[in-house]
């Protein structure tokens, strides 16, 4: 057994030919140069890139295969280098009854083992989804419904980023996913928490208490790749070591989720619209205190403190540390060139932001910027909450 890192949400912004695939996506973002940036500057082992099941990706992957760089494993997964594993995986949102009777949307990470399986799955959805070649369209399926397509071609569900307002189970669907997925729920073994909450939040629901929780970066640009990732044990880097980490099983596991403070996700307190400002209120309101209007945005933390049922949170005895890491481009001082420096001598972000000495990093970016990166690391920064699609920030403390 080892230790890997793993980030199992990464978004295409275009393929190799420049075809939209995210629109909101960074166009640098294709299958080729998500594998280098894992391989060259992240440190991360395995990566999941959930927009495998458009035709424009699927040919990009077999173009990458014919490159000699990369070769699909028997256990599931794309080899690169001999060092990172792709998992091909595709997001999809379904159509949920909401509360209220109000219609819903939720994110689904479905992942597969090989390309044979997303490809077929990808030509079923494509009766059930509007434009396939798109990220994230809407389908017509509940997830109910989608669970049993995923498990046809080989593949598994895992809820996305569950508490987000817009499109997320708890975030705009229902108090509780198990009324989603019914008898169905147990086929659910692993709950991404987003970047707006974290492990202490999420364990005041106790219907997640058997459920692995997932921290993933999301990420929409390059940058961006293992801004929140798991260190897993496992015995290689392959899909089925994966799926055997995420259900606990024959040793492996999640050792750790990193992730950031969830203060600084762009969803975590709610937001008024009218006035533009963040809502720290000691119980969630829906009107705005500061100007009385009620557009406002729910935000995680808030939603969360609606439908617990925890009085506080008690985690099963099995569940990993949650660890916040700050990613460099959310410290002060830590713009591009400054990244591109540290990385010039340092390989991996991973090194920077957990391993390397104050002295270390000074010697290469001055003692300003190594106090922050330090400060950082353990937790000695302000940390100001986000919400309504805004990030929060951090500050040096006065």
């Amino acid at each position: 057994m080892y230790e890997i890192f793993a980030d199992l949400h990464i978004h295409i912004g275009r393929s190799e030919s420049g075809k939209p695939i995210k629109i909101t996506a960074a166009r640098s973002l294709n299958f080729a140069n998500i594998a280098k940036e894992c391989y060259e500057r992240k440190g991360i082992n395995v990566c999941g890139v959930i927009d495998c099941a458009s035709p424009y990706v699927i040919e990009d992957i077999e173009n990458f295969l014919k490159t000699g760089d990369a070769y699909e494993l028997e256990n599931g997964g794309i080899i690169y280098k001999d060092k990172v594993c792709i998992i091909l995986g595709s997001e999809v949102e379904t159509s949920e009854k909401g509360r209220n009777g109000k219609s819903g949307a939720a994110h689904n990470l479905c992942y597969f083992p090989h390309l044979t399986d997303i490809k077929a799955f990808s030509n079923e959805m494509s009766k059930h989804i509007k434009n396939i070649t798109l990220s994230t369209q809407r389908s017509d399926l509940s997830g109910y419904d989608l669970i049993d397509i995923v498990e046809k071609y080989n593949g598994i569900l895992v809820p996305a980023h569950a508490f987000t307002p817009f499109k997320s189970y708890y975030g705009n669907c229902t108090d509780r996913i198990k009324d989603i997925f019914k008898e169905k729920y147990d086929k659910i073994f692993a709950v991404e928490l987003g970047l707006s909450s974290d492990t202490f939040l999420a364990d005041t629901i106790s219907e997640l208490e058997n459920k692995t929780f997932l921290t993933n970066s999301d990420a929409h640009s390059l940058p961006k790749i293992a801004r929140e990732y798991n260190k897993m044990q496992v015995e290689d880097i392959s899909f089925k070591e994966i799926v055997k980490a995420l259900k606990n099983e024959d040793g492996r596991k999640i050792i750790a989720n990193y992730g950031l403070d969830p203060k600084l996700g762009k969803y975590h307190r709610t937001y008024c619209d009218n006035c533009n400002q963040v809502i720290e209120t000691k119980e969630p309101v829906t009107i705005c205190p500061h100007c009385g209007s009620d557009k406002v945005t729910f935000g995680v933390f808030d939603r969360i403190e609606l439908i617990k049922d925890k009085k506080e949170t008690k985690s099963p005895k099995n569940r990993p540390p949650y660890i916040y890491q700050v990613p460099l481009g959310f410290i002060p001082g830590v713009g591009g060139k400054t990244v591109d420096k540290l990385l010039e001598n340092f390989e991996t972000e991973m090194n920077i932001i957990h391993k390397l000495s104050k002295d270390d990093i000074e010697a290469v970016v001055g003692e300003k910027v190594a106090n922050n990166i330090i400060n950082a690391r353990e937790g000695n920064m302000q940390v100001h909450s986000g919400g309504g699609g805004n990030y929060g920030k951090i500050e040096t403390k006065k």
